[in-house]
Formats: structure tokens, C-alpha cells, sequence
């Protein structure tokens, strides 16, 4: 039973620095285009550039 002392404020710190990790990445803009980068990779350039000698 002890044990539940140490584990639920474990825890709880956990889920909030889940939660402010989430709010953090919200603010950056993180989620704001969430449909061009799949699309991206189907017009990406196939042309390679030659090695210089």
C-alpha cells in the first residue's frame, strides 16, 4: 500500500509533462499542416544530381 505513494505522484508528473509537451508542440505549429506531408513524397524530384570528377 506504501507504494502508491511513491507511484501516483509518478504518475501525475508524467501526464503533466505529457500534456505541456502537447501544448508546447501546438503552439510551435506542429499540427497545423497535417495533410502536404504525406502528399509530399509522391512529387518529390527523382532527378539525381551526376558526380563531379
Amino acid at each position: 500500500m506504501s507504494v502508491i505513494y511513491i507511484v501516483l505522484p509518478l504518475a501525475i508528473i508524467i501526464a503533466s509533462a505529457a500534456v505541456l509537451a502537447f501544448i508546447w508542440a501546438v503552439r510551435r505549429g506542429e499540427f497545423d499542416d497535417l495533410d502536404t506531408p504525406p502528399l509530399r513524397m509522391l512529387f518529390d524530384d527523382d532527378d539525381a544530381v551526376p558526380p563531379k570528377r
